[in-house]
């Protein structure tokens, strides 16, 4: 045999491919891959982090039931609150039912709640690029939408609502036009 060495090493890399192979790899979480600015960015719960992190887990392990595509784009959905640098549990019950037996999980922009605070600083209008920065922590960007108020309100009560397929629109006075926002914290 001339390459004995080439031989060798494709035996190697096709059973370090093997899914034995990979079972034997044991499983590390997101939140020990990523950093928690990283974590932070995505802006995941941390229900939907454990609920991916399972779902990962039991892929790798082989008994999975083929909805890990599922549980990412559950995943990816943006969600309320202030994120935490701090580490997520990794084993929590699964998300409840409602009374079809769906899991709330699934239900993708559907089960969001509105985030009530209070703007940081005075406000008297905004258009697209504007950024708001709440009480909470948490920062919205103005995608869409410009509108000039009738007078300068400071540190006003706002509320941000969600829409459909994830949107998410910024409240400042109740009856008036929303501006259509994005979180960047």
């Amino acid at each position: 045999m001339k390459f004995p060495f080439l031989s060798l090493a494709m035996m190697l890399v096709l059973a370090a491919w093997s899914p034995h192979a990979a079972a034997q790899t044991p499983y590390v979480s997101i939140e020990e891959r990523l950093t928690a600015e990283q974590l932070r960015s995505v802006g995941l719960t941390g229900e939907q982090l454990d609920k991916l992190n399972r779902m990962l887990r039991e892929a790798q392990d082989g008994r999975g039931d083929g909805a890990v595509a599922g549980a990412a784009a559950t995943a990816a959905t943006p969600q309320t609150g202030a994120a935490s640098s701090a580490p997520m549990a990794t084993n929590v019950a699964p998300a409840s039912a409602d009374e079809r037996g769906r899991d709330e999980g699934s239900l993708i922009g559907f089960n969001d709640k509105p985030i009530q605070s209070r703007l940081k600083g005075s406000i008297s209008g905004w258009e697209p690029g504007t950024v708001f920065e709440l009480e909470n922590g948490q920062q919205w960007k103005v995608l869409k939408g410009a509108l000039k108020l009738p007078k300068t309100l400071d540190a006003p009560e706002i509320v941000v609502v969600p829409g459909i397929a994830g949107r998410w629109f910024l409240q400042v006075v109740e009856g008036m036009p929303k501006a259509r926002v994005y979180r960047i914290d």
